[in-house]
């Protein structure tokens, strides 16, 4: 796959990697080195880098671990039968992938392995038995615990105080080599799909290091766009979120668009690239390539699931696939915010009005919203609880997609990466998720959600564990912020109103200061405008009746307010902004204005000609920012650099035309266990002014009782009218009064009731 996304220039000198020219070819300003030296600061300050001590603790236990498998393999070798010859030139052998081979792990993070092993060497009987047996009666060895059955089988346990995650791949070898070279695509013939997504891993995290221009430059900026996700609660894989590996193909790419630059530039062209980003556009460090074994890869033309994609980030190696297919629209939503509020504090920076600790600011999660979902979960010990939470952890995404479903995007999900535990309650953990209407929408009064069935069938959803037990227990309910559990903060205790002035609520008062300012003005324009047309019409009404005393006849007689008037100021649509462009760029300025973002081949290359749809063709190639004075220029040219490479071989792919495959096998399932037969469309209500007077004494009385716990079954959850509105419905009855839009539950006992 190298030549597809690597090649030298006519001169031989200089490296292009990626499928497109690069945005920018320049170098450092003495800005940016500044800048840059402060940004490793930071990082070292953060306690993002293992000590020499721990560093070398890692490679003793990796090579110990290769010892140990060199030793598995040769054991069932001989148990097998085979003859003393093949015993010795049996071997196996470990790679590393991930944040370790990367080069961004920090201190006490794990190690994630693959054992590569001979065709003899099986998964089930040898790697999961033979192994696991020598492995669990080691002293150095602790937490042993297999998960055969998962997507991509492993073994986790901890080697002298080291996680280690410990893959399996079966070659169709009889040997394996030590210098084994597992980014060819041979390596992937005859062996099973397993085995493909092991291997998977190593091969990706493999081929980002060569597509990148400077490794170490790569790796900082790398750590910082980690630290961030974190900090920003954008960093979860299985919530719908980015893991790792998505945020190193991202980070990789704007290595290859700005191959000069150094870190802080780098995470600077980061935000402003992908705030401008497209999606479902696809990122890409190379084109994809069909391949020679038939394996499936991303293609949304030919693989109808792949057309649900909302924010696909593909990786590198053969086959390629999407490695961020869990983002969800209200997931993205969520990054695509924090990628504008990142683009605005790099701005803010170059001028001295921010600094690192304002881009790394927490997100303030329970501060944000005012109604959340808190999913509670507990087992009987604490082996029981690792299994269902791993199993509760990958099912959370499903509420968030069937809330979405079922409110058709109305109701937007903001849920939080990390998990809580009350220490009150042994063997316990919570969740939540942020709950609003979706913004821009409008309030219909007297409607309201009612997510009961959705929350049900979660529920049962996840009550369908194959390795359930009695005592894991699963609860949902319904809490404000006023009431979030004083566990979720640092020390257990509930902080006092923020007085410290943070980036989002300075941003946020800004934000109000100028709302409110551009009502007034609209008000007054609208004041003018009245003016102006009340003046209008009565000029035109008294010649009017000027004309009408002469007429004969009053039926040609125009109504006064037949007619609109505007009031227009002309506003010049002509740049102050100047860039040195040839041609060929100016005419690619001009023609992006029409261009629909689609590509035409499979190579990664834009087609030779252009489209009737506006894309543009190779002769309008992406050339290099060239020099500047202007630094807003600077940004135009970047801007129009950043949609022309949004071009490749496959058309924008457009999400819900449908219903998500993951959904329908979800619900495929539940039905096949009998649990589909009382399934109903969920219920969107309209609060009638006419309700009974018992049904406001209900609601009355829930109002004073339930700011702490759940309602009774059927009961009515109530949420602020400002935060949640209610999908398209039909008409309500003009209401008497303002009624109160409610979320709905069902099957939810009193949480203040129910212990774990």
């Amino acid at each position: 796959m190298g030549s597809s996304g690597l090649f030298k220039s006519n001169n031989g000198q200089q490296q292009r990697l990626g499928i497109t020219e690069p945005i920018s070819l320049g170098g450092p300003t003495d800005y940016d080195v500044i800048k840059t030296r402060e940004l490793e600061k930071y990082l070292q300050d953060a306690g993002l880098y293992e000590n020499q001590e721990e560093a070398v603790g890692r490679e003793e236990v990796l090579g110990r671990l290769d010892q140990i498998v060199k030793i598995w393999v040769k054991t069932i070798s001989r148990a097998k039968g085979l003859n003393e010859q093949l015993v010795q030139e049996a071997n196996a052998k470990i790679f590393t992938f991930g944040s370790y081979r990367l080069g961004v792990h920090g201190p006490g993070a794990d190690i994630d392995t693959l054992c590569v092993g001979p065709r003899h060497a099986s998964r089930d009987e040898d790697f999961f038995g033979e192994l696991h047996r020598m492995l669990s009666e080691m002293p150095e060895v602790t937490e042993l615990h297999p998960v055969p059955d998962a997507h991509v089988p492993v073994m986790k346990f901890k080697f002298n105080g080291v996680s280690i995650d410990l893959l399996y791949a079966k070659l169709a070898l009889w040997g394996v080599p030590e210098d084994l070279d597992i980014s060819q695509e041979s390596i992937l013939q005859n062996v099973d799909e397993q085995t493909v997504r092991s291997l998977n891993g190593c091969r990706v995290t493999d081929q980002i290091l060569r597509f990148v221009p400077n490794i170490q430059n790569f790796r900082t900026t790398l750590r910082c766009m980690r630290l961030w996700a974190k900090r920003r609660g954008v960093y979860s894989n299985v919530a719908g979120f980015l893991g790792g590996i998505n945020w190193a193909l991202l980070v990789a790419r704007i290595c290859q668009l700005f191959p000069n630059a150094l870190p802080n530039m780098l995470v600077s062209r980061f935000f402003r690239v992908y705030t401008q980003w497209r999606w479902p556009n696809p990122v890409l460090l190379c084109a994809i390539e069909e391949g020679s074994l038939g394996l499936q890869i991303w293609d949304p033309r030919r693989n109808p699931k792949d057309r649900f994609h909302l924010m696909p980030i593909i990786t590198p190696a053969y086959p390629c696939m999407n490695s961020s297919y869990n983002v969800s629209s209200s997931t993205l939503r969520i990054m695509t915010e924090e990628f504008q509020r990142g683009n605005e504090i790099c701005e803010a920076m170059e001028v001295s009005k921010a600094d690192w600790d304002t881009l790394f600011e927490p997100y303030p999660f329970f501060e944000y919203y005012k109604n959340y979902l808190q999913i509670d979960i507990s087992a009987e010990n604490a082996d029981d609880l690792r299994k269902w939470k791993g199993w509760v952890e990958s099912r959370l995404r499903q509420l968030t997609l069937k809330i979405e479903r079922h409110t058709y995007g109305m109701l937007q999900c903001h849920p939080h990466p990390g998990d809580f535990s009350d220490k009150s309650k042994p063997f316990h953990c919570s969740y939540f998720m942020g709950l609003q209407r979706k913004q821009g929408a409008p309030v219909n009064e007297g409607e309201q959600f009612d997510i009961r069935l959705t929350v049900e069938e979660f529920k049962q959803s996840v009550n369908m564990y194959t390795l359930w037990k009695p005592g894991m227990l699963i609860h949902v309910s319904h809490v404000k912020r006023r009431n979030i559990p004083n566990f979720v903060f640092a020390g257990g205790i509930r902080p006092s109103r923020p007085t410290k002035v943070t980036w989002d609520s300075k941003r946020s008062s800004e934000l109000k200061i100028s709302g409110n300012a551009q009502a007034q003005k609209s008000e007054e324009v609208k004041a003018v405008v009245f003016e102006v047309d009340d003046e209008r019409k009565r000029k035109r009404a008294e010649d009017s009746m000027d004309n009408l005393r002469n007429c004969k006849s009053f039926a040609s007689f125009p109504p006064s307010m037949g007619e609109v008037h505007e009031v227009r100021n002309p506003i010049s649509t002509a740049s102050s902004c100047s860039m040195k462009c040839d041609d060929s760029e100016v005419n690619s300025i001009s023609e992006q204005k029409n261009e629909k973002p689609g590509f035409k081949s499979l190579g990664g290359s834009p087609s030779e000609d252009t489209e009737t749809n506006g894309s543009v063709g190779s002769k309008l190639q992406v050339n290099p920012i060239f020099a500047t004075t202007d630094t807003f220029s600077c940004k135009e040219a970047e801007k129009v650099a950043t949609e022309k490479i949004m071009s490749g071989p496959f058309e924008a792919h457009q999400a819900f035309l449908g219903e998500s495959e993951e959904l329908e096998d979800d619900l495929e399932y539940i039905n096949k266990k009998g649990f589909g037969g009382n399934m109903k469309k969920i219920n969107l209500e309209s609060s009638n002014s006419t309700a009974s007077a018992s049904e406001e004494k209900v609601i009355s009385n829930k109002e004073t009782t339930c700011s702490t716990r759940l309602t009774l079954n059927g009961g009515l959850d109530e949420l602020e009218p400002a935060e949640l509105a209610p999908p398209w419905l039909t008409a309500a009855p003009v209401p008497q009064r303002k009624p109160l839009i409610r979320l709905n539950f069902t099957s939810l006992g009193k949480a203040a009731d129910k212990s774990f």
